[in-house]
């Protein structure tokens, strides 16, 4: 039997969990820095609102926000205003007096700061989340193991806020073009594809799908971006292509090397700066692509994935919990992704 070709991996993977794992989806494929593939699928929800899905459609980025928020902190750097081993109580003050003090940059990126993974909203709904995030005990040592960590993340947003004396939504719109955005306009909400509905806020569209960056009003280091496929790709393109001779874009290629190599070992996802490094056969990328790749996935169903030795990338958007928080997306993100190296294959 011939080969199937990408467009035809990519349709018979997705078309196959439309309407059982998302209701909408886009999928992206660069090769060489060149845009091979993109498609959009479904709808953004399983009713009469429901709207078709188009490749540039806004979807919750989720966790991939952090990926942007990491790249606003190493431009810090490499402009001389924040340094990667630097403590970092120097711009938060409430950490000069307790344990928090020897955490730097470099921890806060490779989740190794010691801080908590998050907390359950409900415990919180009374709260400042971003005081809350700040004067949380350590559950480690800084630097002893990695944790991973949105509260870490929402440190950083603050770290940036008061390094810049702007606001983190604000720096998103200055940094990145094509430009994703924290709060979307009120009249786009019908056009984003719909997450769970969750018992507290009903069905979720439009506005940020995870608990704590809604308490924060949408803006917060570790989730609250809403962008296209396109916005994903750019992004990861910056890193991607400094690791392939491509030309320098949002940061120098020292920088964009070293966030995504080994800054901390771990079993199960190794890290980089921001960036997740592949570890086993079992991560969301899947058997094919190398150990050097790089990525990331997002809760609601998002996730990018980047090869260096295929030169090749791969984003995938989904509203994976519309359905509910049982599915497992794991298995879809794998099959996109050996769909992807089966059709591309290596020079």
């Amino acid at each position: 039997m011939a080969a199937l070709s990408l467009s035809e991996s990519v349709d018979r993977i997705l078309e196959g969990a439309r309407g059982v794992e998302f209701t909408g989806a886009v999928a992206r494929v660069e090769h060489r820095g060149k845009l091979i593939f993109e498609r959009a699928y479904g709808v953004t929800r399983e009713d009469e609102l429901g709207r078709a899905v188009y490749a540039d459609t806004l979807f919750d980025l989720a966790s991939l926000t952090k990926l942007f928020v990491t790249t606003l902190s190493l431009q810090a750097v490499a402009a001389r205003m924040l340094e990667l081993d630097e403590p970092l109580s120097r711009v938060i003050h409430e950490w000069s007096k307790r344990p928090h003090a020897a955490i730097s940059l470099r921890m806060l990126l490779a989740h190794t700061s010691g801080m908590n993974s998050g907390a359950d909203y409900r415990a919180i709904l009374d709260r400042n989340v971003e005081a809350f995030a700040l004067g949380s005990d350590l559950i480690a040592k800084p630097g002893e193991r990695v944790i991973y960590s949105d509260l870490g993340f929402i440190a950083l947003g603050v770290v940036l806020e008061r390094t810049y004396g702007r606001s983190l939504a604000a720096l998103a719109r200055a940094s990145f073009t094509p430009t994703p955005m924290f709060r979307p306009p009120f009249l786009q909400r019908l056009d984003i594809p719909a997450t769970e509905d969750d018992g507290w806020r009903g069905r979720v569209q439009g506005f940020v799908h995870d608990e704590k960056a809604y308490l924060m009003g949408g803006v917060a280091g570790h989730a609250g971006l809403f962008g296209t496929a396109a916005d994903v790709a750019a992004l990861t393109e910056c890193y991607l292509g400094s690791l392939r001779g491509r030309r320098e874009t949002l940061l120098p290629r020292e920088l964009a090397r070293e966030a995504t190599s080994l800054q901390a070992d771990d079993p199960v996802l190794r890290r980089g700066l921001g960036w997740a490094l592949k570890t086993t056969d079992e991560n969301s990328c899947g058997r094919w692509m190398d150990f050097s790749s790089f990525g990331h996935t997002g809760f609601v169903g998002t996730c990018v994935w980047a090869d260096p030795v295929r030169d090749l990338q791969g984003v995938l958007l989904t509203n994976g919990v519309y359905f509910g928080r049982a599915g497992d997306a794991r298995d879809l993100r794998a099959s996109f992704y050996e769909g992807l190296v089966q059709c591309v294959p290596l020079d």
